[in-house]
C-alpha cells in the first residue's frame, strides 16, 4: 500500500490511512480497558531493566528474542579508535570498539514493565492496568506486518485472586469472540505456548504443555492476540501481593500490526471498506 513501508529486516512504516487504522485500533483496545476495568493506563519507555527481567528467567528462556541497545565507551581514545575504523562497512555493518556494560534490553512484551513497576506492592483488591509499547523480538524470519523485529503491543492486565484472574480472560475470549463475530473478522482460540528457546528442555514449556495457560487468537494462521495466565508467577518473582498473598495476574494482549493486516486481508486496502471502528465497542 502507497501508505506503508517494510523492510526486510523487519521494519515497517506506517502513514495515511493505515496510520489511522494503527491509532483507531489502539484507542478501541484502550477504550475496553478503561471502560470495561477502568484499567489504569501507563506509557513506558522502551528500554527495560535487564536485571529485573532476570528475575523471571528471560534469559535463559528467551535468548533467541532478545534485542539489546548499545552505546560506546566515552573515553576519547575509544571514540577516535571508532572513526578511525571506518566505522561503518560497505555492506552497512557497524564495526564497534570498547561498549559500555550492557544493563537494558528492548522491551520484548508491554506488560513486563507493570510486573517491575509494582514490585513489593501489596493490593487490598482486585487492579486491572493497561499499556502499549514498542516492542523488539528477534525472529529467523521477518513478514510485512505479521512477523516483525519491531511492532507495537497493547496489553490489559489484571491483578488478582486466582479466581478473578481466571474470569478475566474468560470475559475476554467471550467479548472478543462476538466483537469479532460483529466484525466480521474470523478468528478461532487455540491452546499455545510461549516461544521458549530449546522448549523440551525447559520446565516452563513443560508446564504450559500439561496445564495450558495461553491461548491465541488466529485469523487465518496468524495469531493476533492472546490471554496469558500467570498465576502467582508474576507476584511471586516480583513481591507483589493481595492482602499479604501471592497475587495472581493474567493478561491480554494485541499485536497492533497484525491486527491491520487482519484488517487489510479481510476487508481489501480500502478505507471505505473498513468498519468505522469508532462505531463499535468490544
Amino acid at each position: 500500500m502507497a501508505d506503508s513501508n517494510w523492510s526486510k529486516n523487519g521494519l515497517s512504516v506506517l502513514s495515511g490511512d493505515v496510520l489511522i487504522l494503527y491509532k483507531a485500533l489502539d484507542r478501541l483496545f484502550l477504550r475496553w480497558a478503561t471502560e470495561e476495568f477502568q484499567a489504569k493506563e501507563y506509557l513506558f519507555p522502551t528500554f527495560i531493566n535487564a536485571q529485573d527481567l532476570g528475575k523471571i528467567s528471560y534469559f535463559t528462556s528467551f535468548p533467541h528474542l532478545a534485542t539489546f541497545p548499545i552505546s560506546l565507551m566515552l573515553e576519547d581514545d575509544n571514540l577516535k579508535r571508532f572513526i578511525e575504523g571506518k566505522p561503518l562497512s560497505l555492506e552497512g555493518e557497524i564495526k564497534l570498539t570498547a561498549t559500555n556494560p550492557i544493563r537494558e534490553v528492548l522491551t520484548p512484551a508491554a506488560c513486563y514493565h507493570l510486573y517491575i513497576y509494582l514490585q513489593n506492592t501489596d493490593f487490598s483488591s482486585t487492579a486491572y492496568f493497561t499499556t502499549v509499547n514498542n516492542c523488539f523480538r528477534q525472529e529467523t524470519h521477518y513478514l510485512p506486518l505479521q512477523r516483525q523485529w519491531n511492532f507495537h503491543m497493547r496489553e490489559v492486565v489484571c491483578f488478582g485472586s486466582q479466581k478473578v484472574v481466571a474470569a478475566f480472560l474468560e470475559n475476554a475470549r467471550e467479548k472478543l469472540s462476538k466483537f469479532c463475530i460483529e466484525l466480521g473478522l474470523p478468528i478461532e482460540w487455540l491452546i499455545a505456548t510461549d516461544p521458549f528457546f530449546a522448549p523440551e528442555q525447559n520446565p516452563k514449556y513443560i508446564a504450559q504443555i500439561v496445564d495450558p495457560t495461553k491461548m491465541e487468537m488466529i485469523f487465518q494462521n496468524l495469531s493476533i492476540g492472546s490471554t496469558n495466565l500467570h498465576r502467582d508467577y508474576f507476584g511471586k518473582n516480583f513481591n507483589i501481593s493481595l492482602n499479604g498473598e501471592n497475587i495472581h495476574s493474567a493478561c491480554v494482549a494485541f499485536g497492533l500490526e497484525r491486527w491491520i493486516y487482519a484488517f487489510i486481508k479481510q476487508f481489501g486496502d480500502r478505507k471505505q471498506d473498513w468498519y468505522d471502528l469508532n462505531l463499535i465497542t468490544i
